[in-house]
């Protein structure tokens, strides 16, 4: 489910890229793009709070994620001129901490939707395919 549903979260960020184009708030192509998900038939959560524990402690809510598709797929936006090392281990993380297997790291803020479009697999032996514990 992760797959198809990033297949369509890529067509609707790319068509949403070429007609905003950069340099908008990336809370508005967040919201714009929770729309247009939404009017596809996806499940999607926006600014979903995550609580995880790590060693006796609990974290309530521990972080943000941008928007949670379908159960099984973190999409996290930037729109900044160039994507940092950073974002990429930060989405990564949220995939380990939450046991899902893939995420989106998409910025609009990028020359071209190819450049600034990452896929982040999560290859964590212990990961399982869209559902989250």
């Amino acid at each position: 489910m992760a797959e198809e549903a990033a297949t369509v979260v890529v067509d609707a960020a790319f068509h949403l890229h070429r007609e905003l184009g950069a340099g908008l708030l990336e809370s508005i192509y967040e919201t714009v793009l929770e729309r247009s998900l939404l009017e596809r038939g996806l499940r999607v959560e926006r600014q979903k709070a995550v609580s995880f524990d790590y060693r006796g402690l609990h974290f309530e809510p521990g972080f943000r994620v941008d928007l949670l598709v379908e159960e099984c797929l973190v999409v996290e936006l930037k729109s900044v001129e160039e994507l940092a090392p950073v974002h990429a281990k930060q989405l990564l993380t949220y995939l380990r901490l939450m046991d899902l297997s893939l995420g989106l790291l998409i910025n609009f803020g990028a020359a071209t939707f190819k450049k600034g479009t990452r896929r982040i697999v999560n290859r964590h032996p212990d990961s399982r395919n869209c559902r989250r514990r």
